[in-house]
This record gives C-alpha cells, structure tokens and sequence, in this order.
C-alpha cells in the first residue's frame, strides 16, 4: 500500500448527484476533495430528473446553471401532467398549484428544468474534474477508521498507522480498478454511498420513519412516441385504466421513457412490451424494454447524520418515495449544507462544534420532506390537495423553498413560520428572501463563501461594523426591509449558504459588538442561541 502525500481535506464516498455536488460545494470553497465511486462510470440509468428551484438556486450559485439548462433541454417543455385511460388518450391536467399559478419571479431568480440522471451526472463530474476535484471513477472503499492521532491507527493490523500529519483524520482502504490496494487519508469523510449505505452500516447507525409502503416497478424502455405525445408534451402522464395502470415519466420526450407501476411487479421483462403497448394505446408500436427493476417505495431516515467525523448525506441519510420529487434535491442539499461548515472548520475559522448543526439542521428537515413524500397520493388529480393519511400537506412550494431550521447555526428569535404557503420573511434558520434589487441580479446572488450582512438603508453603522468584520455588507432598500421584518436601520445576517443567520430588525446601540458577538457564536454554534438583550 503506497501513503498518498496528497491527501484530500475531504474524502466523498459515492459519485450519483449528491457526491458530485458535494465535490463542486467544497471545491467553491477551495477545500481539497477527493471522490471515490466504485462503478466505472455515472449512471447509465435515468432515476431523477426534477432538478428543483432550490437546486437550481445552489447551482446558479456555483455558476453552472446553463450548463444544466443545456443538458436539460430535451425536456424543456415538458413540463405539465396529463393522465387518460391510455397515453393516446390522455389530456393534459390543469396546473394544480394550492391558489393558483405563482408569480415566480417574486420568488425565485431561478427556473426549475428536468433532466435526467444519466445526463447530469457526467456534466457534472467534467465540471468538478475542471475545478480541481479528484475523481475516481472504479475505485471501491473497502475499509476505513477513524482515527484520533498520532499512532492510534497502528492498533488495525488491516489499516496502515501514522496519518499525514499524526492528526485526528480519516484513514480509508481503497480497491483500484485494477484491482491494487490503496490508501487514503483525509480529515473529513462524506457518505453519499446511497440508500443501502455500507459506510452506514459499518458505522451501526440505525433508521426510523414510516418504512416501505408497497412496492413497484420501473420499466426503462425505447419507443418512438414523440409524434404521439407532440402537442401534449408532459413531465409525467397518469394510466387510469384496470389492465395496466401506472404513470410515464418522459427521459427524453420522444425516444426515452420509464413506466412506473404498482401492478405487474412480478412480470418477465419479455412480457412487458404487450404490457406497455396497452398502456401507450398503440398495439403495433415497436418497443425496446432496456431495464426492469423493481423497487419498494419507503421513508427511511438515518437516527444520527454525523458519527465522528463522517457524515450521511443523500440516500445514506433519508431515503424517501419519489412522489414529491424530493429525494435528490434533499441530498444536494444536505451536500450544500456541510460544504461551507467543513470549509470554516478546516481553515481554522469556526470551532469544530459548527459540524453538529449538520444534524440538528439537515435531519429535521430531512424527516419532514420525507414525510410530506411519503404521504402524497399516488394520483396527479390529487397529490397536492390530499394526504394518504390525514396528515396535512405542506404548500409545494414551501416545502422546496420555505423550510426552516428548528436549531443549528443561527441566533434564533422565536418569530413564526408556516409550511402553509412560502414564508420566507427574514427568519432566522430560513432561506433568504428573494428580490431583483437591480435587472438579472437577485438578493441570492450576493452571496458567495462567506458571510453577508445585509443592511436597510439607514444602516451606515453596519456597513462600518461589517468592514470591522471583515464581511461583505450590501444596502437593501426599504421594501426589502418590510419583507425581511426589519427598519430601514435592520440589519440581515447572511450564511454562505444563503440562509439566514440572524436578524436585527433595528439599529443596536453597538452594532461592531453586537455583529462580532453574534459571528462568534455561530462559529461555535451549540445547538440554538438568542442574543443577550
């Protein structure tokens, strides 16, 4: 085994969605990463394809919006629902938003697109390769420890003692494609390994949630249906009939399709042509069935996020079913999340405590988005007015862009919030309110890798607090004030993750002491603060 004398800050186990954009967040913060993936190359198979408006928020972030747009645009108007007795017969559905259409530029600067997996993935793998991220395609892990300095490692007969710099650290085992051993040290390991997690099992960390609730199957196949669907393009398309129900998802929109079904799990894959013509409503149709699996939707989420120093993220940390498109989005996420906390704590600039709000953070939030998952029905004509069980539903649009952080790294003040309907006024532990303070450039788009102070327009003593900080700061007009709950002498803490970590809603008497304070506390960041009055 050979010592890797460029040893990674930060080892991603996994290479789906959510460890590829772990790598693109660390490396936005210039955290050295590296990436291992046991299969030889990104999926082959379609999986996600909504790429929400938050996700596309995190990626306008990184500067990688349009790359994703491109990659998407194949399913660019494919946007709506329909549902029929068969996919020939299916009309489009009306938008089914609770109160109607939104005006989304008051809401977002971004635009949600679909895209499948097999698409995405290797955009952005080429992008985190070119911004210095070192990804290793048919590389396994096979072991790793955690060890706490110098010389405890040398306890494993299997793992090679002494880290890098005798340390606390991560030491892992890694298989080649080759088939040679390896090894890895790193600070910091991120478990984005999927739902059957091995990195979470070795670590015994068990899960709670509603479990599986049935089970399904998906037909990945290829037929030529664009002229069949051309004038009622959809994202997905509900099969209301007895014979073969289930719904179409387009890939592609005209050659690329996956038919999802609760009925005919058991089915060989040579019998599921006959099927799918019947679904389609064409029987002379040709067809080409590329994949059958079957599946078991389920909400499983991890009790802890964080062991030491390894982190669940994605699948490992919260499975979820996929009917409120929510699975992928959530890692990506949780990857958001821990990037700038990691970044702060290995250059020195926050107490290792901040890692914990990862789980105070991510796990409520986590539970709760699969929840609303699971209890969603199955119906198109449904699913965002009822609930399976009762439970009520949170507004959609809430609960992409409007949750909010229960603890963590914030100074909490007791303000309310509804899932409701978007509330995204200024509190604390929320995203930050969106506006178009000039043409093209939202109130998101100031944020970068470190904190921002956002300041109402009598706030010159801020603007001088944050200089002092050695933070950027940026004037708001006063409409932005009335939004976010401030005087126009209020004052708005910026995360680098674009949520809010404290609000002023007026001038104090010292605002250098009360900004310094509430940075540091932050930085150390026990579970929940308020400020001294």
């Amino acid at each position: 085994m050979m010592y890797d004398v460029h040893a990674p800050r930060v080892l991603i186990v996994g290479g789906g969605l959510v460890g590829l954009c772990a790598a693109l967040f660390l490396r936005q913060h210039e955290v050295e990463v590296t990436l291992v993936e046991r299969r030889a190359t990104t999926s082959p198979q379609p999986k996600a394809r909504r790429i929400n408006l938050r996700t596309m928020e995190l990626f306008r972030q990184l500067g990688i919006a349009d790359q994703v747009f491109d990659a998407a645009r194949d399913l660019a108007n494919h946007q709506a629902m329909a549902a029929g007795p068969t996919l020939a017969e299916a009309e489009r559905l009306p938008v089914m938003f609770p109160g109607g259409m939104p005006d989304w530029d008051a809401i977002t600067p971004a635009g949600a697109c679909l895209c499948a997996q097999d698409l995405l993935e290797p955009v952005l793998r080429e992008i985190a390769e070119a911004r210095g991220a070192d990804i290793r395609f048919g590389v396994e892990l096979m072991d790793f420890r955690e060890h706490h300095g110098r010389g405890d490692a040398a306890h494993a007969n299997d793992l090679p003692s002494v880290p890098r710099d005798g340390g606390p650290g991560i030491r892992a085992i890694v298989r080649t494609a080759g088939g040679a051993m390896d090894t890895l040290d790193a600070d910091y390991l991120i478990a984005a390994d999927g739902a059957n997690s091995p990195i979470r099992e070795r670590l015994g960390i068990t899960r709670g949630g509603r479990g599986t609730l049935g089970s399904a199957v998906n037909v990945y196949f290829r037929a030529d249906l664009g002229e069949l669907v051309r004038g009622r393009e959809f994202n997905l398309c509900q099969i209301e009939n007895d014979r073969v129900p289930g719904a179409f998802a387009s890939v592609d929109g005209t050659r690329r399709w996956i038919f999802t079904s609760g009925v005919g799990v058991d089915r060989p894959a040579r019998d599921w042509p006959e099927a799918l013509r019947i679904a389609i409503g064409v029987p002379d149709i040709d067809i080409e069935v590329l994949s059958v699996l079957p599946w078991e939707p389920g909400m499983f989420v991890a009790d802890t996020f964080r062991s030491g120093r390894v982190f669940l993220a994605g699948d490992a940390a919260h499975v979820m079913p996929p009917f409120a498109a929510a699975g992928a989005n959530t890692g990506i996420e949780d990857a958001h999340n821990l990037a700038w906390k990691l970044a702060r704590v290995l250059r020195g600039s926050a107490d290792p405590a901040l890692l914990d709000t990862y789980h105070s953070e991510r796990h409520p939030v986590g539970w709760f988005i699969a929840d609303q998952s699971s209890i969603r029905t199955l119906s198109l004509r449904t699913m965002t007015r009822e609930s399976t069980d009762g439970t009520p539903l949170a507004d959609p649009i809430a609960l992409i862009l409007g949750n909010r952080y229960p603890a963590g790294a914030f100074i909490d003040d007791a303000s309310a919030h509804t899932m409701t309907r978007l509330d995204t006024s200024g509190q604390p532990g929320t995203r930050m309110p969106h506006a178009f303070p000039n043409p093209g450039r939202s109130t998101l788009d100031l944020i970068g890798t470190e904190y921002v102070l956002l300041t109402g327009p009598a706030g010159s003593a801020w603007r001088a607090a944050a200089e002092q900080a050695g933070i950027d700061s940026y004037e708001i007009d006063e409409n932005y004030c009335v939004t976010a709950g401030l005087t126009a002498s209020g004052a708005l803490l910026i995360r680098p993750d674009q949520i809010v970590g404290w609000r002023a809603p007026e001038l104090p008497a010292d605002p250098a002491t009360a900004l310094r304070t509430t940075l540091e506390l932050i930085d150390r960041a026990p579970a929940r603060h308020r400020l001294p009055s």
